[in-house]
Order: structure tokens, then sequence, then C-alpha cells
């Protein structure tokens, strides 16, 4: 009989790891979930005799992924959350999963959602639950995903879950792109800053000096035209040096992101810089505020959520932060003390926390605190716009008029001879 590794959380959140002999990974997972545990990876590991008589090992089951070389193959978080979205509108009208699942495998038009729609209706005509035959496209449908399909199974709630599943992602990716938009303005304008000044220093400044040599006949130049063919010397002698020490900064960042250490000290530095450090600090808050809110108004454990979050989140503090508050919550204490305990999270994070354990009512509490962080996201956005525009407009016209002054100043001095 086959073998089959596997990865799961219990009831309070932890995390379970061994081996289970069953004939199918769906027989596997059913002996899981039949003695408490939510698998969040099924492994099969089949032996197999080739001809050279050498023993090799073939991956089968649950960890079966797509993997399309094609463009389309990747699916957008627009496409996955339209597809929730018809999911949850198409239960709700009384159709069975089966039949609306075929209904939109018909008009998908993403080859690999299209696959993935189809290998999910096989997996549940032949006996498997829908939240694992989702989990068996980890990267399309991600632990988050899964967990909340699994907790509306189980509550007879499937189409609400899929709705705020839906309407989460809608939110949460719009914050993402703000926040992602907040950044590349100034990163675009620079970048086009810099090919333009490089472009006057290479290319330009090099033929006004030959022009001044020869007119000037042995003059002196004025010191700011002296300064700015100085600079565009060093650059024009000095670009294997600038090349080198940017790709080492970049080897450097590379490096760091290896090792715990260095990704909670590049990490800190993010939370830390200015203008933008406040920017990501509230939006990780109201993706932590929103994952979780929405796992425990699905019916999820909140240690479980708590876990499922951690996964979800890309800094190192703040996922910190949740693994000690799912540790307290462990021991039997409250969700307010440790958030309130921990710098990451503003005072007012801690109080509205405390207020929904207080009065039962800690997901919507937490899902109005995840709005909140929105609207700062969305002010905070507007406000770096107004000013880092003018900013880079004034840091720009002040480069290229020292570059035009540095330039006019010996013209000024050969006109004088002229005349």
């Amino acid at each position: 009989m086959p073998k089959f590794k596997y990865s799961a959380h219990d009831i309070n959140g932890s995390e379970k790891k061994g081996s289970v002999n069953a004939a199918n990974p769906t027989e596997a997972t059913a002996q899981l979930r039949s003695k408490g545990l939510f698998p969040t990876e099924v492994v099969g590991i089949e032996l197999k005799l080739p001809a050279a008589g050498k023993t090799t090992q073939r991956r089968v089951g649950l960890d079966m992924e797509i993997r399309l070389p094609s463009a389309f193959s990747i699916v957008h978080p627009k496409q996955l959350m339209v597809l929730t979205r018809q999911m949850a509108t198409l239960i709700h009208a009384g159709l069975p999963l089966l039949r609306g699942l075929n209904v939109l495998e018909r008009q998908e038009k993403n080859p690999a959602l299209k696959k993935a729609i189809h290998e999910i209706s096989e997996s549940i005509e032949g006996g498997s639950n829908f939240a694992d035959a989702l989990a068996a496209h980890p990267r399309i449908f991600n632990k988050l995903y899964v967990n909340m399909v699994k907790a509306g199974e189980a509550g007879g709630l499937l189409d609400v879950v899929l709705e705020r599943m839906a309407s989460y992602m809608e939110k949460a990716q719009k914050v993402k792109n703000k926040v992602k938009s907040a950044m590349t303005y100034p990163i675009v304008v620079l970048l086009v800053s810099s090919g333009i000044m490089i472009f006057l220093m290479v290319a330009i400044i090099p033929r006004f000096e030959q022009i001044f040599a020869d007119m000037l006949e042995g003059r002196a130049l004025p010191s700011l035209t002296l300064f700015v063919m100085g600079v565009s010397e060093y650059i024009q002698n000095s670009w294997p040096i600038i090349l080198a020490a940017f790709a080492g900064i970049a080897l450097i960042m590379a490096l760091l992101q290896r090792f715990h250490m260095g990704r909670v000290a590049v990490d800190s530095v993010k939370l830390n810089l200015p203008l933008f450090g406040n920017l990501s600090r509230m939006g990780m808050l109201a993706r932590f505020a929103r994952t979780l809110g929405t796992l425990m108004e699905s019916g999820v454990p909140v240690l479980q959520a708590l876990t499922i979050v951690k996964e979800t989140l890309d800094n190192e503090l703040i996922e910190q932060a949740v693994q000690e508050i799912h540790d307290n919550i462990k021991e039997g204490e409250p969700m307010a003390a440790p958030v309130e305990a921990n710098r990451i999270f503003p005072p007012i994070f801690g109080g509205m926390v405390e207020v929904g354990e207080e009065t039962g009512e800690l997901p919507a509490m937490l899902l109005k605190v995840a709005d909140m962080y929105d609207d700062e996201v969305d002010n905070t956005v507007a406000a770096l716009s107004s000013i880092i525009e003018p900013l880079l407009i004034v840091i720009l016209a002040l480069v290229v008029g020292t570059i035009v002054i540095a330039l006019f100043l010996p013209m000024v001095s050969i006109i004088g001879n002229l005349s």
C-alpha cells in the first residue's frame, strides 16, 4: 500500500508532520481528518524499480500542481476573486457545487484555472470534499483559501464563506495596489531623472569641455563649471566601480534574506523608513486584521487562524508578533494583552481588540480595524503623492539648473572676449 507524508494542524493550531498508509490521497486525507487533524499537504511517495534495478522515488498525491510554460498559466488575484464570487453566487442560487464547477469550467479562459477547475471536479466526483480538492492546487488556492472553504463546508455556509473570501481578496488587493502605486511613482521618477543626469554627464558635458578649452585659450573656468566637469569625468572613468557597488548592495540584500537575523534587520528598516515606513506598517496591520477577522468570522478556531495568518505575512517582525500572540492564547491569556505589549501594534489596535473580546465581537472588531487602516492607507498615499511630486520636481529642477548654469558661465566670458 502506498505511503503518504503529510503536514497538518491540530485543533490548537500546532503543526504536525508524519506519514500514513492509504490507497490514495483522498483516503489518506480522510484518515487524518478522523484523527482531528487538518492536512495542509499530503504527498505520496511511491517506490518504483526501473530496468537498472535501482530504487527511485516518484512523488504523487496532493502536491501535483499546474505547470504550464505559457504566460497565460499565471492565475492573477483578480481572476481568482472573480471565480470565487461566481462560485458563491451559483451556490447561493441553489445550484449543486459540482454542476456549478462545470459551468465555471466552460466559461473560464485562463488555461491554468480551467484545468484546475476540471481536476477539482474530478476529485469531488471521486469522493473528495471541496476543501481537499482545492488543497491539491496550492499555487492557486493558498492555505487561507482552503481553510476558509473547510470551515464553510463544516458549518454549511459555503456560499457565505466564498463571498467573504471574494470581498477579502478584493479589499486586500486594493490596499496592496495603493501601497505599490505610492512607492512606484517616486522610484520611476528617480530612475528616469538619473538616466537623464547620466546622459548629460556622459554625452553632453564632455563636448562642452572641449569647446571651452578651445575658445577660452587657457583661461580658468568658473568653480561651478569645474565641479560639474569633475563629476562628469568621475562618472566616465569610474562607471565599473559604480556598477560593482550597486551589484554588491544587491548581493548583500539577497544574502541577508537567506538568514533569519538578516530578514529581521531588513524588515526593521522597511518599517522605519521615512515616509514609506508608516505606510508599509499600516498596510501590514490592515492585512493581519482582515485575514484574522475573516477566518474567525468563517468559523476557523483562533489558534489555527493565527497560524494561517502568520504564513500570509511577509514581514519577519510582524510574524514574530503573531507567533507571540498565538503562544499567549495557547496558554490561556486573552489576545489583547500580547497585542498591547508589542510595539508593532499601535495602542488603538490593542484597545479595539480588547473591546472586541469583552463584547464577544472580536471578528467584527478586527474587520473594523482593517477598514480603519485601509482608510489610513488611502489618506497617507494621497498625502505622500502631494508631497513627493513637487519635491521631486524641485530636486530635478535644481540638478538640471545647476548643470545649465555651470555650462552658461563660461559662455559669458567667451561672449565678453568676443565683444
